[in-house]
């Protein structure tokens, strides 16, 4: 079983973890979640506390109200046993009742007369004590009926013990508990209590009779009416002693003879409520009020069930408010979510299609955020590769053309060079020795040239030069004058090959073919303290302007788009920038008779003279 749990958790997290878009909703479910759950649990805290102390306050308070209008009529019950200003005649009439007819007569009235006051009282009864007699009147069918009789063991009854040991004449008799006696032997047990007054003689306090009134419940429960209870909360009336004069159940009555928090009523003066848990395992929060006066308790034990059922029912309409939230919240995260990795899921299948090979792997820009910014770089960069590509794939033709080119062009040298050679030696046996040294100077100017070299000894150019001179001589004769001023210790310069032949070809091409009249072609060699300066002048017709700014101007022109004339200087210019860099130099001179032009090579470096 739980390696089952355990697969399936594997599955579920390895399928949240594959998509974005999943993982950005558990993200924001997660959240969620937490949010309502702290929420909630924080709301429901706070109700729980809420309702505590508002159970206590409005409870305490109408506790207290109600158990004063009880001991208000406690107090009532208490005045009417007090006989007042004829307290003596009664007195009189109880020590004379045995021989006296009137004083019989004045005892039956007394009693009426307490009878007809309320509407609240079962019976009353007198009990003269010295003669162990007692009257009583009760409510018999429609009738009022006054009695006297004759009762043993009175004085042994409790309550009766009590009145006389009590410092003020009195004692309470419950009879909520079925099974009381009133201890007068009546037909009908009193349904609510008794309330027994102590008369003494004002002379010698001795007791002489005791006045005995059993109260209905009737007003006892119009007062207790004022206090509101739900099912499970019960209420206690309980007098100076803890003896319950009112209970809701009496099952409940019996769960409180083990309760400990009776002994501490009245002991705080505050009057704090109290925790009480039963045997059942229901806690219980025990209000209650206790009058200064009587010291009467009214006690109202409330189950933590009930004080915290309006907070359950927040906390469990929050639960349904938070469920009903989080389900519209993941449809909404759902669609937010899928809105946002959509460009993303594109973007991610375009880049796979990129990654197997096809550069045409585009996708729609929408929007100006940053996912629109990044889609729209992702298309330049597809542009850019699929252009580089192709101009990959362009020069990769080009490369091969070239090498076929270059492997023709190899072998058509040579094959021209070696047949120069045996025209060389056909002259020579033939005794016409100029074409034989015309023919070895283009020979050996041809195997120059092809020799794969891109930078040279000024030595070998030089000697390349006079080759070159030969071939030039033989065709303008005496009209071609060339000097060389190079001293013996620059001969070892590095220079490009052919970069001299190509000054000198221009000064041919610019000067002597414009003139009929020689010229004179100055090659001349020196050194500043930053460059190797190379020379070659003529004093020909020179460069017009318009001519020479266009020759300088073609320096700027890339090379693949170079076309015309003077394609020799420009690759003698480009030339020097790809081997020196920036600092190399190319300079032309032309100022009404003559042209000069000067190469100028940086000195040091590897890649420097």
């Amino acid at each position: 079983m739980l390696n089952w749990i355990k697969r399936v958790v594997i599955r579920l997290r390895d399928r949240v973890s594959r998509r974005l878009v999943n993982k950005l909703i558990l993200l924001f479910t997660a959240m969620i979640v937490l949010v309502v759950g702290l929420l909630t649990v924080i709301s429901y805290q706070m109700l729980q506390r809420e309702s505590v102390n508002h159970s206590i306050d409005s409870t305490s308070s109408n506790l207290k109200l109600v158990n004063q209008k009880l001991e208000d009529y406690m107090q009532g019950v208490e005045q009417l046993s007090l006989p007042q200003i004829r307290y003596e005649e009664i007195l009189q009439a109880v020590v004379s009742e045995e021989t006296e007819y009137a004083s019989k007569m004045y005892l039956e009235d007394y009693l009426r007369e307490l009878f007809y006051s309320r509407n609240d009282l079962e019976s009353i009864y007198l009990y003269l004590i010295d003669q162990g007699k007692y009257y009583s009147i009760t409510r018999e069918a429609y009738n009022i009926t006054v009695r006297s009789g004759f009762r043993e063991g009175i004085p042994e009854q409790a309550w009766y013990q009590r009145a006389m040991e009590s410092s003020r004449n009195r004692s309470y008799q419950s009879f909520i508990v079925p099974g009381s006696e009133s201890g007068y032997g009546m037909n009908e047990e009193p349904s609510f209590m008794g309330y027994h007054r102590v008369l003494r003689s004002l002379v010698t306090r001795e007791p002489k009779a005791v006045v005995s009134f059993y109260l209905k419940p009737t007003v006892k429960d119009q007062i207790l009416n004022d206090v509101p209870f739900e099912d499970g909360e019960h209420l206690l009336f309980l007098g100076p002693d803890n003896e319950p004069f009112h209970v809701d159940n009496l099952e409940f009555l019996r769960q409180l003879e083990q309760a400990p928090w009776l002994d501490h009523l009245g002991q705080d003066p505050f009057m704090k409520p109290l925790t009480w848990t039963n045997e059942e395992g229901h806690k219980y929060l025990v209000v209650y009020n206790v009058e200064n006066t009587e010291g009467w308790k009214l006690v109202k034990p409330i189950p933590y069930s009930n004080i915290y059922a309006a907070a359950n029912a927040t906390r469990n309409l929050g639960y349904l408010i938070g469920l009903v939230f989080l389900i519209i919240s993941i449809i909404l995260v759902t669609l937010i979510s899928n809105a946002i990795t959509r460009p993303l899921k594109d973007l991610s299948l375009q880049m796979r299609r990129f990654s197997e090979g096809t550069f045409d792997a585009e996708i729609p820009v929408r929007g100006r955020d940053e996912l629109a910014y990044l889609s729209r770089h992702f298309n330049r960069m597809v542009r850019r590769t699929h252009d580089l590509i192709n101009e990959r794939y362009k020069m990769k033709l080009v490369e091969k053309n070239a090498i076929l080119k270059a492997l023709e062009a190899e072998i058509n040298p040579h094959f021209l060079y070696n047949a120069l050679q045996a025209i060389s030696t056909k002259a020579l046996k033939s005794g016409d020795e100029e074409v034989a040294d015309m023919v070895n100077a283009l020979a050996l100017t041809l195997r120059y040239c092809i020799s794969g070299k891109d930078i040279v000894n000024a030595r070998d150019e030089l000697r390349h030069i006079e080759r070159y001179l030969v071939l030039q001589q033989a065709r303008f004769g005496s009209r071609l004058q060339v000097e060389v001023e190079w001293d013996d210790s620059l001969k070892d310069l590095q220079i490009p090959k052919l970069s001299i032949q190509t000054l000198v070809e221009n000064s041919i091409k610019h000067g002597l073919e414009k003139v009929s009249t020689g010229i004179v072609i100055v090659i001349r060699a020196e050194l500043s303290e930053t460059h190797a300066v190379i020379s070659v002048k003529d004093n020909g017709p020179g460069i017009p302007p318009g001519r020479l700014e266009q020759i300088k101007q073609s320096f700027a022109i890339v090379w693949d788009e170079q076309e015309g004339d003077n394609i020799g200087l420009k690759n003698l210019y480009t030339r020097l920038r790809l081997l020196y860099g920036e600092e190399a130099e190319l300079a032309i001179r032309s100022e009404g008779a003559g042209t000069e032009m000067i190469m100028l090579i940086p000195r040091g470096g590897s890649s420097h003279v």
